[in-house]
């Protein structure tokens, strides 16, 4: 798995994706239902997807670190020594306990993406295009879902929440993407 990942670095993660998804045929079932793109998910079975999880669909897993405070306190080990006339003969000692804690837990956070055969290159080119004409993506359109059009769909995300480089529907839809079922 490791060799197909940094394949996928140096041809794009997604057609990596193909790659991974199309040879793992003899793998068991749980690395035929997901694409694994290093911190970032593409579930590809909707039934290791979320409670409730849409037939049919993909989900995007990404997953968001526990905030951890390391907290440092003194601790009296010794109290200070007062002679018979209040001067201090030997002062206070004090120790350093060092403690973590946490702040927020991790997270693990599920979200409805286009399934991988529908990212050809020319989808991707087209979302290299919509990321643009936004003025979040300044790389070619080359087609290539590359780190530069990663980081642009991350940004474009972001302005609703979704801190995931992986594309969502809902956004995939905000850029003109995918289809919407219109009412009527």
């Amino acid at each position: 798995m490791r060799i197909l990942l940094s394949f996928a670095r140096s041809v794009g993660p997604l057609a990596a994706a193909g790659l991974v998804l199309a040879g793992c045929l003899a793998a068991p079932a749980a690395e035929t239902n997901r694409a694994d793109l290093g911190d970032e998910i593409v579930i590809t079975d909707f039934t290791l997807g979320p409670p409730g999880a849409r037939p049919g669909a993909c989900y995007g897993k990404d997953v968001t670190p526990a905030v951890i405070e390391q907290v440092t306190e003194r601790v009296l080990i010794a109290p200070p020594r007062i002679g018979p006339e209040g001067n201090v003969i030997a002062p206070a000692r004090y120790d350093e306990k060092v403690s973590h804690q946490v702040l927020k837990g991790r997270e693990e956070i599920y979200f409805e993406t286009p399934c991988p055969p529908r990212w050809t290159p020319d989808f991707i080119a087209s979302v290299q295009r919509a990321l643009a004409a936004r003025g979040l993506y300044r790389g070619p359109i080359s087609g290539n879902l590359d780190d530069a059009t990663r980081s642009a769909v991350r940004t474009f995300q972001l302005q609703n929440g979704l801190n995931s480089a992986i594309l969502s529907t809902e956004s995939a839809r905000a850029l003109g993407l995918v289809e919407v079922d219109l009412p009527g």
